[in-house]
């Protein structure tokens, strides 16, 4: 389940050249989750490293997390805010 709420959320992910020519990527819904790289592949990993550290602190602090593609990660009842 976890790896596909990684893979759809990633899925999410826009990406844009910027003016010194790296990419920038960013997965709208998912404050702080960013990157940036010389290559797009690079960014790519990046941000799903970037994704992955977010979810890992999330999950730790009972964070309220994106449902995605229909995932919720934590039940609605177990959120402590």
């Amino acid at each position: 389940m976890l790896i596909h709420y990684i893979q759809s959320a990633m899925h999410l992910a826009v990406y844009e050249i910027l003016e010194d020519k790296q990419y920038y990527g960013e997965i709208p819904g998912f404050d702080g989750v960013w990157a940036q790289a010389p290559a797009l592949e690079a960014c790519r990993e990046e941000l799903q490293s970037a994704l992955e550290d977010w979810l890992v602190l999330g999950l730790r602090m009972g964070h309220k997390l994106p449902v995605v593609d229909g995932i919720q990660l934590i039940p609605a009842e177990a959120y402590s805010g």
